[in-house]
């Protein structure tokens, strides 16, 4: 493990408080991507330093300490422009990196798919990018034959050109597979699949809900990030209707815009659902920052609008009383009574999207029979002999073509 230097720089807009959650939120970081955290290092400012981040004075107590503790790695609490970057490379004899660079560093650890991998190294390629340094001729490649000799291309800008060809390759591979998702979210919807998504600040216990609700086996580590790649289960309500719920990346306040540009596609699952499930983290100290980071996210993503849940998780850890405001609940993941009391809300919720419908179906129309056991909420099914017809009661969601076929009243056909 590499030790690790953490420096933050404390402006009048942030309180104490949010200060604090913010380097023990770094530390966190550091330490999932196999960090030592050997000490921290804070400083107050009125505005960030133009040049280094933080002032001159505090530049060489940095530098000192680092050597002091053998701390290899330099992390700031802070996106760190190109040239602060560099300045404090040069002064610095350790690795200087900023906050996003670190997120990317744990994206990359935990991409397990082909199209985690792409977007990570997108996210990558689009944060490197401004920050390349030539060294000028000494660089340079030269060509052979008339017209071609001279200092001609630099290695900068050769680097700079394979970085772009790069990101576009990535960028239509990425393309591809968001038409995959597409087609896939088309035919959900055609076949009346209702979606819903489990959403939250990450290491918020999204993973372990999803193994309980789904008897899955998605890695579950608490540790932040340690879910990246989505995954969707089927999952079984308590009146028999299946619907398929998604295990999704964890949101973080100040997520790199590189990363919500590159994982958009991963994200627009959210986007798709009909539900939304909000898992928080109710013994976290910064609980109402973290909850209010996540709102945030999802107007961004266009998914503000969608039917949401709210779940309070890891009850078990509470310290101190808490109540659940209005209609969400208070849980733990690791309590088999709670999952039931979870499956009920997910029921209720979703049912107040559909609506009712009552009709008799021919016993010959199978298919048609099938189609309302699969997608729509049946709360009744009778078979009646002397007309040789199903009397079928219950919930169907109105956009979907099952409803247009059950909005004819069957009873008035048998009644003439």
């Amino acid at each position: 493990m590499e030790n690790v230097l953490l420096v933050g720089c404390q402006l009048p807009s942030q309180s104490d408080r949010h200060f604090e959650s913010a380097l023990h939120e770094l530390e966190s970081l550091a330490q999932t991507a196999g960090g030592r955290v050997v000490a921290v290092s804070t400083q107050k400012r009125q505005q960030i330093d133009p040049a280094t981040y933080i002032g001159k004075g505090k530049l060489k107590e940095v530098e000192t300490l680092a050597k002091q503790l053998d701390a290899g790695v330099i992390i700031f609490n802070g996106e760190l422009s190109p040239g602060q970057q560099g300045r404090l490379s040069a002064a610095i004899d350790a690795k200087v990196l900023d906050r996003t660079q670190l997120i990317l560093d744990i994206f990359a650890m935990r991409a397990r798919s082909r199209e985690g991998r792409l977007q990570v190294e997108l996210a990558q390629l689009q944060y490197l990018l401004p920050r390349l340094s030539g060294m000028g001729d000494s660089l340079s490649r030269l060509g052979g034959g008339i017209g071609t000799r001279g200092p001609g291309e630099t290695k900068l800008e050769t680097d700079r050109r394979y970085i772009r060809n790069r990101m576009k390759d990535i960028s239509n591979q990425l393309q591809v597979i968001v038409h995959h998702r597409e087609r896939y979210r088309n035919r959900r919807l055609a076949n009346g699949q209702c979606q819903v998504a489990l959403v939250g600040y990450t290491n918020a216990g999204k993973s372990t809900l999803f193994n309980q609700l789904t008897s899955a086996r998605s890695l579950e580590e608490d540790k932040l990030f340690a879910t990246l790649d989505p995954l969707t289960r089927k999952m079984k309500l308590p009146c028999g209707y299946t619907c398929l719920i998604s295990d999704t990346v964890g949101f973080i306040q100040d997520l790199p815009t590189q990363l919500v540009a590159a994982f958009r596609s991963t994200l627009e699952e959210v986007a798709g659902a009909q539900l939304i499930v909000h898992v928080i983290d109710v013994s976290d100290p910064d609980i109402l920052a973290r909850e209010a980071t996540v709102l945030s996210l999802l107007s961004e993503l266009g998914a503000d609008d969608i039917p949401a849940m709210t779940l309070y998780n890891k009850k078990d850890l509470l310290k101190t009383p808490f109540i659940a405001p209005g209609e969400s609940l208070l849980v733990s993941a690791h309590a088999e009574g709670d999952m039931r009391s979870i499956l009920l809300a997910i029921e209720e919720k979703i049912t107040e999207q559909m609506v009712p419908y009552k009709a008799r179906i021919p016993a010959d129309e199978g298919k048609l029979l099938a189609e309302i056991r699969t997608q729509s909420i049946l709360k009744n099914e009778t078979f009646i002999e002397d007309s040789q017809t199903y009397e079928v009661e219950g919930y169907v969601f109105p956009d979907i073509p099952l409803a247009s076929s059950l909005t004819i009243d069957t009873f008035s056909k048998d009644e003439e």
